[in-house]
C-alpha cells in the first residue's frame, strides 16, 4: 500500500520549456551543443557545489559579450507558469492526511529565487509537503541511486511503499530499480491533478 508520494517539481506542478530554453541557449551563446565543461557546471551548481557568483563568473568569462543579467535571463527561460489548481490539488491532497507528502528536485539558487518573485504562493506550496528536498540544498541530485537513499533513509520509508512522480525517464528508472513505485509523467498530455483517476493502481 502506498503511504508516502515523492513529486518532482518541474513539468509536475510548476511547467517547464525545456525544449525552447535548450534553443534560446544555443541562439543566445551562438553554439551548436553544450561543451563538456558547460554541462559539468550546470551540475555542480544544482549540486549547490559551486555558488551563484561561481556558476555566472563562469560563464561571463566564456560568453564576455553577454553581460551577467542576460546570463540570469537566459537560465531561467525555462521556468513558466505554475496553474493555480495544481496547488489545489496539494492542499486538498495535504487535507486527507492519506499520506506523507514529499518533494525532491533538481533545481539551482537561481531557480528558485525566480520562483519565488513570481510565484506568490510559493511558501504556500512549500508548506503542503512533510519533507522538501532541493538538490542544491543537499548536494545530491537525480537521476543518481543516492539521492533516493537520502530520501528514503531521512524519512524511514520502505521503498514499495512510495510513489515517485518525475516527468524524467531517468529519473523514474532509478525509482523503479529501487523498488519505489512510478508515475513517468507526461506534462504534454498528463496533469498531475488527475493522479487518482490514471493512477489508481498504483495505491494498492
Amino acid at each position: 500500500m502506498t503511504k508516502t508520494i515523492i513529486f518532482d517539481f518541474g513539468n509536475v506542478f510548476i511547467n517547464l520549456d525545456i525544449e525552447g530554453a535548450i534553443k534560446h541557449t544555443f541562439n543566445s551563446f551562438k553554439i551548436d551543443a553544450l561543451s563538456e565543461e558547460m554541462t559539468a557546471f550546470n551540475s555542480f551548481y544544482e549540486q549547490g557545489l559551486i555558488s551563484t557568483k561561481e556558476f555566472i563568473e563562469f560563464y561571463v568569462e566564456n560568453f564576455p559579450n553577454i553581460s551577467k543579467e542576460e546570463i540570469i535571463d537566459i537560465w531561467n527561460f525555462m521556468l513558466k507558469d505554475f496553474p493555480k489548481h495544481r496547488l489545489e490539488f496539494l492542499k486538498q491532497l495535504k487535507a486527507t492526511s492519506k499520506y506523507k507528502l514529499i518533494l525532491l528536485s533538481n533545481t539551482n539558487e537561481l531557480h528558485i529565487d525566480s520562483i519565488k518573485k513570481t510565484i506568490p504562493f510559493y511558501d504556500e506550496f512549500k508548506n503542503y509537503f512533510d519533507a522538501f528536498y532541493l538538490s542544491h540544498e543537499i548536494n545530491l541530485r537525480k537521476p543518481n541511486k543516492d539521492i533516493f537513499d537520502f530520501v528514503l533513509t531521512e524519512n524511514k520509508l520502505i521503498a514499495n511503499e512510495c510513489l515517485f512522480i518525475d516527468d524524467n525517464e531517468d529519473n523514474c528508472k532509478t525509482s523503479k530499480f529501487l523498488g519505489i513505485k512510478t508515475w513517468h509523467i507526461n506534462p504534454k498530455t498528463e496533469d498531475i491533478t488527475n493522479l487518482f483517476k490514471l493512477k489508481s493502481e498504483l495505491f494498492n
